[in-house]
């Protein structure tokens, strides 16, 4: 009988083992949330200190996922050129991930899914304000694992608002994956300018 798993309910270590995932330590394997980053023109430095002071604002009071996807996740992603062509957008995909060898069935369903010409390429995980990013990168991670292109990198974002960290997964030779550091608006400077030109940077690499 095949047992069926929430992909929700899923830890970090679930995932890894799993999917028999390791985390590389080579820090060469993902260094596009490092290099080269575009420039961001004034108005979205200005976008971006708007989204952090209505955030900020928006989070004296309770902010459900859906709030947090209208007021930081969106306009990010418009920001990183993720509303233009050749990309398009599906939000709350289903997913369905088979462990044959173990009788599993791993369900859940993408908050956003960005695709260019039928191909996941960039898996955007989200929670409420105030919630830990672990079951959020442990999501995201799951979902990767079923990119339709294993040949090619696949890309990773999670968030619960005031926290920000992308993830890079490589299925060949062997499943390795990274993560970039971690990105908050409770500092002083604005870690969104940095969060912005990220997300223009897979962008323009996914394009190629």
């Amino acid at each position: 009988m095949v047992q069926t798993i929430q992909a929700s309910d899923l830890t970090l270590h679930d995932v890894k083992v799993k999917f028999d995932l390791q985390e590389t330590q080579d820090e060469y394997f993902f260094r596009e949330w490092e290099d080269n980053l575009p420039e961001l023109t004034d108005a979205e430095r200005e976008k971006l200190d708007q989204i952090k002071r209505d955030f900020l604002y928006l989070s004296e009071y309770p902010m459900t996922e859906e709030v947090v996807k209208l007021v930081v996740l969106s306009p990010l992603l418009s920001i990183g050129g993720f509303y233009e062509p050749p990309f398009r957008i599906r939000a709350e995909a289903p997913v369905q991930i088979a462990l044959e060898d173990k009788g599993e069935l791993v369900k859940g369903r993408i908050d956003v899914l960005v695709l260019q010409d039928k191909l996941w390429v960039l898996v955007v995980e989200s929670k409420e304000a105030g919630f830990s990013l672990q079951q959020a990168i442990a999501q995201a991670l799951a979902y990767m694992v079923t990119t339709q292109t294993p040949e090619s990198a696949a890309y990773g974002f999670a968030t619960n608002g005031s926290e920000f960290i992308f993830i890079k997964l490589s299925l060949q030779p062997t499943p390795r994956y990274a993560f970039s550091d971690l990105f908050t608006l409770r500092r002083r400077q604005n870690e969104l300018y940095l969060v912005g030109s990220i997300l223009k940077k897979i962008a323009d690499l996914i394009k190629i």
